[in-house]
C-alpha cells in the first residue's frame, strides 16, 4: 500500500473517534438531564455507528460517521417527590445515560483515536526515511 493512503486511512480513522468522543462527551454531561414538567421526558442517550465508505479520489476504504441516533433503552426511575418533573407517585424519570459505559466509550475511543496518530506518526517517519534515501 502507497503510505500516503495510510495517510488518509488513519485521518479518516480520527474524525471517526472525535466524533464518538463528541457523543460520549454530551452524554456524560447529560447523565442528570431531567425533564421539567412530570410529562417532559429526559434526556435520551445518543449512540453513533460508522459505515466503510470508498474514497474514489484515492481508491482507499475510509471509515465514516454513518448515522447519530438514541438509546431506546428504559429511563431509570428514582424517588424524587420534590423534584418539578415527579409524577403523582413521586418518581422522576431519569436519563438512561450509564456513566460507566460512557467512561469505556471513552476510554476506547481515544486508544482508537491514539492508534490512529501513530500510524500517521511512522508514515510520516517512513515518508521521510524514503526521501533522505533518495537524495
Amino acid at each position: 500500500m502507497d503510505l500516503s493512503k495510510s495517510l488518509y486511512i488513519a485521518a479518516a480513522g480520527m474524525k471517526a473517534q472525535s466524533d464518538r468522543l463528541r457523543v460520549v462527551s454530551e452524554n456524560i454531561a447529560n447523565t442528570d438531564s431531567t425533564g421539567r414538567t412530570p410529562n417532559e421526558l429526559p434526556y435520551r442517550r445518543k449512540v453513533l455507528s460508522f459505515k466503510n465508505t470508498l474514497d474514489r479520489e484515492t481508491g482507499v476504504n475510509l471509515v465514516q460517521t454513518s448515522q447519530y441516533g438514541v438509546d431506546k433503552s428504559d429511563f431509570i426511575k428514582k424517588y424524587d417527590p420534590s423534584h418539578p418533573a415527579s409524577d403523582q407517585d413521586g418518581y422522576v424519570l431519569m436519563p438512561n445515560v450509564n456513566p460507566l459505559i460512557e467512561m469505556v466509550d471513552m476510554r476506547e475511543a481515544r486508544r482508537g483515536y491514539e492508534a490512529n496518530v501513530n500510524v500517521i506518526e511512522i508514515s510520516k517517519a517512513l515518508l521521510s526515511q524514503t526521501i533522505n534515501m533518495l537524495r
